[in-house]
């Protein structure tokens, strides 16, 4: 099962934007996360239609914050990326017609979507200068 990972990896690249004193390159950011411009490009543009980053265009431009790290949640960033669910995990519906499958579907249901609440709003209470704290 394949691990949806840019929640993780756009945390890391917006706390490192407060550290940098110049807008960075799509192409830098790439090379951080060892990926491809393209795709770093189509997802701070998801964070920059909420408000979150900028972009300049030219010899000098690149990517910024355009809000302090405080202003910013965990949950904002996760709904920026598209608010799917937190989990890997998900339940089958290859058998429709199984009472089996329903049951467990059932059971599975309510404690995901528990846990999924519960994570979310946690996710709301944490900042980003939080996450900058812990290497400063």
């Amino acid at each position: 099962m394949r691990k949806d990972s840019r929640l993780s990896r756009v945390l890391h690249v917006l706390v490192h934007l407060e550290a940098f004193d110049a807008p960075v390159t799509s192409d830098t950011m790439a090379n951080m996360l060892n990926t491809n411009p393209v795709v770093v490009r189509r997802t701070m543009a998801l964070l920059r239609d909420q408000g979150y980053v900028r972009s300049a265009k030219g010899h000098s431009g690149g990517w910024s914050l355009s809000k302090p790290l405080n202003e910013i949640t965990l949950l904002d960033v996760h709904q920026a990326l598209g608010d799917g669910s937190v989990f890997a995990i998900g339940l089958t519906d290859e058998h429709t017609s199984c009472p089996i499958e329903h049951a467990v579907n059932d059971a599975l249901k309510d404690v995901m979507n528990e846990a999924e609440a519960l994570m979310l709003k946690r996710f709301g209470e944490i900042t980003l200068d939080v996450l900058a704290a812990g290497f400063k």
